[in-house]
Parts: structure tokens; C-alpha cells; sequence
């Protein structure tokens, strides 16, 4: 028995001659894989460098220390140390003093100032004893000088310093100047980028500038066996912790991960929309080669290789559209980079980021998903040509058949998918994959409904357009229900698209209205005092004792109430935690609670007698707490303190949670007499800004104070807000332009597919003025279907977003606002992209030749 050898060469040139001849559809495809991919891939970079950067830092900070002694945000005393030293007998440990500050000499940009014991540094750094020129001369000057520092040689290159420059230091408006005696050489790039936004100083130097006299941010250790850890546990004094030393990266990355995850899921979505626009395009291709493939199969082809043929043709423009959606998802990450820092200055932790960081592995990530994802997307339309009979091959309806039998299916599986998708989201759990899962499918159940939808929408225009339009009016939905096939898929990406926008919209708008009503009621005062800060997240900085003093006794002044921020600890709940001591209620009884223990004058009557303390809505969630609230124990200097609850509230300052304490009880555990923010609450009757101005006046040349009116605060707070949605913003667009190239392709599809009938109009007394009607027509048709299809879809995606991924993501409860801008906005995008993609095809329709149109193939 002869074996039989099969080639498949012949079709895989067939199949390079058919792109030669009609690139424009490949290059579609191409774009769709690529601007899918690069969304992912710059998010990927950008939200990566990011953590990157803090994880570099921390690293090399950290060097060889395994744990570390620390108290809050106030730090621990310098005694902690020393009896470490000298009483418990432990070696190796090192003192370190910590602030972020900024310099103008360097660029403006936010600087991690590290204050450390030189002699106690050794076995934890290696990198001191690299230093610019001699050596020695250098590490004196360090010791025996005031106010000397250490920078690396590549901070200096760029900001062009030399050793002996003098800067000056920014720390909340304070500003100090430090003459530069010693430049780092790290010995590899690793540590040169890490250490590239990181200053060295004496400890002594340190304390004053960061506001830390006599205490310490933390003291590193090198502990090698349980035994030294029992001993150090053992001796440790109220309100200090023994930690390793990553739990502080560990804590950063709980921090961002709902943040970065809801950055990918929506780059993904503009993946989903180009896999629309994939299908789309490979469906074409089968159906445009039909006649080919019919013969093909007479003549001994098997449908494994048609199969195969599709397949390897997605496989291949997929990689093509990858690789250049790598490239782009690079150039793009260079923006996204800024976005992503900014608003995680704004809502986490200070991090400079230098560069963007590339690791093979998150390109090599991008690659795959976006083949795979062009594989996916192909391999329905592939089975479909494998699957059809050669005979049937050649019937031209063969396709549009199988796509109406397909409808009634189509609303089967809409409602299977939208019951696992609500399913998914009914689940008790605060998994954010889950909750995409489930809204991801959701949306998938939408756009599968689409084709539907879009068939009774287009027959139930049919006659209303033949009165209106006349004979044009019937033709424009007839042909889109013709050709359901490939319009229904041009809809449902253009839909998922701008449902994207809807639905994202609503939950931007309703977050900045929540958020605007919520500054409404909590700030009630008239004038606010700060000092200046790097980030809006930064808790650091406190206010000069004569400004407190100034400001209290000032003209027009009725009231003053202080509040102190700092970092603790709450170890049950094992979480790090803002504090707020309130020496009274700045929002005068407008706070707006989730819950109350009794009324409101009550509540305040025993919080301020410190019976008790107040935390957010977010740290209740977070936790998964009952009501009421169990105590919550707090770490303080006094030793852990077990509190009641008396409210919980509403709060959009911070994702993490905070807790409320009197400012009498605060001062009786903390022994702090510093205040973080002043609220003034003036006369009534008294004008606002002359009050703020004279402030100005009396504190003029001072940069260690803010003076801001109650007006100015909430107008900042609105713009940080929407500065951290920018990129939101960004990734809307993507999704768009990419639903845009869908509709593009399909008309462009059809366009090719109908040359024959349009010549036959043209050559029967169809006018291009006609045609050009015609086929703008459809386009609107298109869009208008798409667009109002959006609406409910956008309005579903929004519920979710706000009620359940929003809710599990930072635990913060929005009240949906509905603006028909909204709607009307999305709607008018998804038309105007199908107008406007929907222009090319009538001008190649236009410019036809007829002969050549109607003449067979």
C-alpha cells in the first residue's frame, strides 16, 4: 500500500498572493492585535516600573538586614537602640532616620533622605566604602561636618553636581543646605538605579531636618537564629514591633494590587474589542475565498487543511500584530509611566521612577496573550470552513444561512452567560479576579446578544426607512441583515466599546459627585493650614509651634480644631492604618456615618473624653467587619490599647482605612504635642479671604506653611481626583480607536464582498451620489444601533463597577448619579465612528469602474 504525501506549499502561497493583492484587511487585522496588545503591555510596564522602582529602593536599603524594630509613623525612641546596644548585648543593629524630601538643585523630584550611624552601616550596606576621590578625606568630612551628604556619581552626572556643591533641601517647606562630600559608585546598574533617588546622611544631620530629635524611623538587625529573636522580643518596650524586613514591600504590593489589577482588566478590554475585529476580518477571508475553497476541496484538499491553512494565517499576522504591539506598548509605557506614578503619589506612597524597566518576561507575556487571543478569535471561522461541505463551499448564502439559524442560539447563550456572570458576582468573596470574571461575562453575554438584536432592530427599520428614504431607506438595513455575519460582529465590538465608555463614565461621574458632596459636608471650616507635602498621600510634616500659636490668636478667628496623622499599627487586624487625633469636628455635625453606636452629640461627647474611637467605611469593609464593630486594639507608646467603636463613616481619603481618636487620649498615650492640619472656623459675619490673605501677610516668606480657604482645598482635592482617572481616560480612547478599526474592517469587507452588486446598481441608474448615500447610511445605521445597544449595556457594567469591583477593590460606597451627558456623549462617539469609518469605503465605492465590477469571477 503506496503512502500518500500531502503538500501544503501550493496553499500557503495561494494564501501570500491574496495578501499581496489586498493588504488593507491584513493591516486591519494587524492593528487590532496591536493596539490591544500595546494597551496591555504599557499598562504592564508602566504599572511594573512603578513597583519596580519602590521594590529597588527598598532593596537596596535594606541590603543584608533580616528584621527590623519599628513603632509608628512618630518613630521609636533613640534609647530603644541604645539599650539594644549595651543592655541586651545584640549586634549587628543600625539606627536609621527616613524622609522623603526635595531639592532644586536635583530636579524638583521626590528624594528618599536616609539619616544612618556610619560605624553601625558595614555588615548591612556594602556600598560606603565607595565614594568619589579619596576615600577617606570623604568619609571624615561625612563624620565631622554638619550637614554633609552622599549621593550616587549617576544623580550627580545628571543633575550636574560635583563633590563640594552645596544644595539645598526641601522637608514641608523647611529648607536646609548640605554640601555634597562623597558620591556613591554602586558597582552594578541594579543597584545604581536603585540607589539613583536615594540621598545618605549623617543620623545627627537627619533628626532635625525630618522633625525626629532623639527618635528613630527604624533600627535594622541581622538576627540568625530563633533564639536572638526570642531574646529581642522579650526585651522590646511598649509600642515597638519586631517585623522582617520585607513585611514593609509586602504591605506595598496589598496596597497597589487592586489598583494594577483594575489597570489590566481594563487594557484588556481593548484586546476583547480587537478580537471582534479579528473574527471579523478571518470570517471575511473565508467567505471572500469560498469559491477557491471549493475547488480546493473537489480537487482532494481536506478540510484539516483549510483548518490548518486559517488558522496559521491568524498565527502569523497574530505574531506580526504582537511584535508591533510590543514595540508600540514600549513607547506607550514612557506615557503611561507618569499617569501610573502620579496617582500612586496620590493614593498610596511616595516613588520616584527613573526609567521604565522592560523585563523580557512581561514583553514575552504580551506576545502570547495577543496570539492566543488572534488564535481564539480564528478559530470559529476556521471550523466553520473546515466543517462545510465542498459543494456548499460554493453557495454564496452558505454562511449568511448558518448565521440567522444561529440567532435564537445566540439569545440561549446571552442568557447563560449572564446568569454565570451575575453568579460570579453574587459570590460572597473579596476576590477582584472573580468580580472581573464575572463582568467579563456579562459583557460577552451583551455582545452576543447584539446579532439578535440587530436583526429585528434592522427589520422593524426596513419599512419606516422605505417612507422616509424611499427605495434607499429598505436597501441600507435589508443589506446589514443580509450580511449579519460580519455587521453583527462590526456592532457588538463598536458596542463593547462604547458600553466601556458608558459604563466607565457613570462610575467616574458618580465617583466625583460622591466625592464632591462628601468635602461638602466634611469641610466645614473656613480656612485650613497645612504643611507642604510631596504627594497627597504623604503623612509626614507637622506645623511650627509659633504658626499653631499665630493662627489660633488671629483676628477674626472663632475656633481652631487640630488634627495629628500618623501611621500605627493594628495587630489583631494585622494592617498598618492612618490615625487621626480630632481636637473637635471639622465637619460640624454634616459627616455623613454608616453606622452610629448613639446620635451624633453623644458620640462626639465620648470620643472626645476618649471613650472610644471612630474608624472608616473602608477599614470595615476591608476587614469584613459586623456591626457593630468589634474593639479594635491600636499599638501606642503606652503598649497595645483596646478601643471601642463608636462610629463608623463614611471616607474617601484613603483606601487602607483610617481610625479617629481624641486628641486628649492621643496626647495621654503618645506624649505628642505636634499638629499635622488646623481648621479655623471664623467669626460670623467674617469675609473668608481678606482672613486668608493677612494669614499670607503675617506668614510671608515662609515656605513651611499652606494657607488654604475652604474653596481652594476642595477645588485641589477635585483636581487630584481627576488626575488619578487620567489614565482611565487614555484607556477609553484606546478601546474606541480599536472599535473604530472593527467597523472599518467591515465595511471595508463589504464593500469588497458586494463590488459585483453595486456595479449592477451602478450599471441599472444607481448614481455614486446614490451609492455614496447608501453606504453612509448603513455606516450610521451601524453606529446607531451599536450606540443605543451601548446604553443599557454601559448601565449594567456601571452597577457592577460601582456596586461590586469599586466595593471590593478600595471599600468605598458610591451613590450612582445618571446624567443623560453620559448617554447622549457615547452615543454620538459610537455614530461618529461609524460615519466616520464608513467615508473611506464610499469614496473607493464611488470611484468603481462599473465593467469591471460586474464581471464574473
Amino acid at each position: 500500500m503506496s503512502s500518500v504525501t500531502v503538500h501544503n506549499k501550493p496553499l500557503w502561497r495561494a494564501a501570500w498572493r491574496r495578501m499581496q493583492r489586498r493588504p488593507f484587511q491584513y493591516i486591519l487585522f494587524i492593528l487590532g492585535v496591536a493596539i490591544g496588545v500595546a494597551m496591555m503591555v504599557s499598562i504592564d510596564l508602566a504599572s511594573g516600573s512603578a513597583s519596580r522602582a519602590f521594590e529597588l529602593s527598598t532593596s537596596a536599603i535594606t541590603g543584608q538586614t533580616t528584621h527590623r524594630l519599628v513603632a509608628d509613623s512618630t518613630g521609636l525612641d533613640e534609647a530603644v537602640y541604645t539599650d539594644l546596644r549595651t543592655e541586651l548585648g545584640f549586634s549587628p543593629a543600625a539606627p536609621v532616620v527616613e524622609g522623603y524630601v526635595q531639592s532644586p538643585e536635583l530636579g524638583e523630584q521626590p528624594l528618599r533622605l536616609i539619616g544612618m550611624d556610619l560605624f553601625a552601616e558595614l555588615p548591612f550596606r556594602s556600598y560606603f566604602g565607595n565614594t568619589g576621590g579619596d576615600d577617606i578625606g570623604d568619609l571624615v568630612a561625612f563624620l565631622a561636618e554638619p550637614n554633609t551628604l552622599l549621593l550616587t556619581e549617576g544623580l550627580a552626572e545628571v543633575a550636574g553636581v560635583t563633590l563640594g556643591d552645596t544644595i539645598t533641601l526641601d522637608y514641608t517647606g523647611q529648607l536646609v543646605a548640605f554640601r555634597v562630600v562623597g558620591l556613591l559608585q554602586p558597582g552594578d546598574e541594579v543597584n545604581e538605579r536603585a540607589l539613583s533617588s536615594v540621598l545618605f546622611t549623617d543620623i545627627a544631620n537627619a533628626q532635625p531636618l525630618l522633625g525626629l530629635n532623639g527618635r528613630l524611623s527604624y533600627i535594622d538587625l541581622i538576627v540568625n537564629n530563633e533564639t536572638d529573636l526570642d531574646r529581642i522580643e522579650a526585651f522590646l518596650p511598649d509600642g515597638v514591633r519586631l517585623e522582617t524586613a520585607s513585611a514593609r514591600s509586602n504591605t506595598v504590593q496589598q496596597m497597589t494590587a487592586a489598583f494594577e489589577l483594575n489597570l489590566t482588566a481594563l487594557s484588556l478590554l481593548a484586546l476583547v474589542v480587537g478580537m471582534f475585529l479579528i473574527y471579523n476580518t478571518v470570517s471575511f477571508s473565508v467567505v471572500q475565498r469560498r469559491p477557491l475553497f471549493g475547488i480546493l476541496r473537489c480537487l482532494g484538499v481536506t478540510g484539516g487543511q483549510l483548518f490548518g491553512l486559517i488558522v496559521g494565517e491568524a498565527a502569523v499576522l497574530g505574531l506580526i500584530g504582537s511584535l508591533l504591539g510590543v514595540g508600540l506598548g514600549v513607547v506607550l509605557g514612557q506615557g503611561m509611566v507618569r499617569l501610573v506614578t502620579q496617582t500612586i503619589n496620590d493614593l498610596y506612597f511616595v516613588v520616584n521612577v527613573q526609567s521604565v524597566a522592560i523585563p523580557p518576561e512581561a514583553l514575552l507575556r504580551g506576545l502570547l496573550i495577543g496570539v492566543a487571543a488572534a488564535l481564539l478569535a480564528a478559530t470559529v471561522p476556521a471550523r466553520e470552513a473546515m466543517k462545510t461541505a465542498p459543494q456548499s463551499t460554493l453557495r454564496r448564502s452558505t454562511i449568511e444561512s448558518n448565521a440567522q439559524r444561529l440567532l435564537p442560539w445566540l439569545v440561549v447563550a446571552w442568557l447563560v452567560l449572564s446568569a454565570i456572570g451575575t453568579l460570579l458576582l453574587w459570590l460572597r468573596t473579596n476576590s477582584l479576579i472573580v468580580a472581573f470574571a464575572g463582568l467579563f461575562a456579562v459583557l460577552f453575554g451583551f455582545a452576543l446578544l447584539t446579532p439578535p438584536l440587530t436583526a429585528v432592530f434592522m427589520r422593524w427599520l426596513t419599512p419606516v426607512g422605505a417612507k422616509l428614504l424611499g427605495v434607499l431607506g429598505r436597501m441600507a438595513p435589508r443589506d446589514i441583515v443580509r450580511s449579519l455575519s460580519r455587521t453583527s460582529v462590526a456592532i457588538a465590538a463598536l458596542m463593547v466599546a462604547v458600553s466601556v465608555i458608558v459604563g466607565v463614565s457613570i462610575m467616574i461621574g458618580s465617583f466625583r459627585q460622591t466625592v464632591t458632596l462628601w468635602l461638602n459636608d466634611t469641610l466645614q471650616a473656613d480656612v485650613y493650614l497645612s504643611p507642604p507635602r510631596l504627594t497627597a498621600a504623604e503623612t509626614s510634616g507637622t506645623l511650627l509651634e509659633d504658626v499653631v500659636a499665630t493662627a489660633v490668636n488671629f483676628p477674626g478667628v472663632a475656633e481652631a480644631v487640630t488634627t495629628r496623622q500618623i501611621e500605627v499599627a493594628l495587630p489583631e487586624l494585622n494592617r498598618r492604618v492612618n490615625l487621626h487625633a480630632d481636637s473637635g469636628d471639622v465637619s460640624q455635625g454634616q459627616r455623613q456615618y454608616l453606622w452610629q453606636s448613639a446620635n451624633q452629640a453623644t458620640i462626639w461627647q465620648q470620643f472626645l473624653a476618649g471613650d472610644g474611637v471612630m474608624i472608616t467605611e473602608p477599614l470595615y469593609r476591608n476587614e469584613k467587619m459586623s456591626l457593630p464593630p468589634a474593639p479594635i486594639t491600636i499599638d501606642t507608646p503606652a503598649g497595645p490599647r483596646t478601643l471601642p467603636v463608636l462610629a463608623v463613616y463614611y471616607d474617601y481619603a484613603s483606601q487602607q482605612g483610617s481610625v479617629h481618636i481624641g486628641r486628649a487620649l492621643y496626647d495621654e498615650l503618645w506624649q505628642d504635642d505636634s499638629f499635622s492640619t488646623m481648621a479655623l472656623f471664623l467669626q460670623p459675619g467674617q469675609p473668608i479671604e481678606p482672613v486668608v490673605e493677612a494669614l499670607q501677610v503675617e506668614f510671608n516668606g515662609r515656605s513651611d506653611v499652606i494657607i488654604s480657604s475652604n474653596q481652594s482645598l476642595r477645588q485641589n482635592a477635585l483636581v487630584i481626583f481627576d488626575r488619578t482617572f487620567a489614565i482611565t481616560a487614555a484607556l477609553r480612547l484606546l478601546a474606541v480607536v480599536v472599535a473604530f478599526i472593527g467597523v472599518l474592517s467591515a465595511l471595508m469587507s463589504l464593500q469588497l464582498e458586494r463590488a459585483r452588486e453595486f456595479g449592477v446598481l451602478r450599471a441599472t441608474g444607481m448614481t455614486v451620489r446614490q451609492l455614496w448615500q447608501v453606504t453612509l447610511l448603513e455606516t450610521g445605521l451601524m453606529g446607531s444601533t451599536a450606540g443605543l445597544l451601548a446604553l443599557p449595556t454601559g448601565f449594567v457594567l456601571a452597577y457592577i463597577l460601582i456596586y461590586v469591583i469599586n466595593l471590593r477593590s478600595f471599600g468605598w460606597t458610591l451613590q450612582m448619579q445618571l446624567e443623560p451627558s453620559h448617554f447622549i456623549n457615547a452615543f454620538l462617539v459610537a455614530l461618529g465612528a461609524a460615519l466616520l469609518a464608513g467615508l473611506y469605503p464610499a469614496v473607493r465605492v464611488g470611484k468603481m469602474v462599473v465593467a469591471t465590477a460586474v464581471r464574473s469571477e
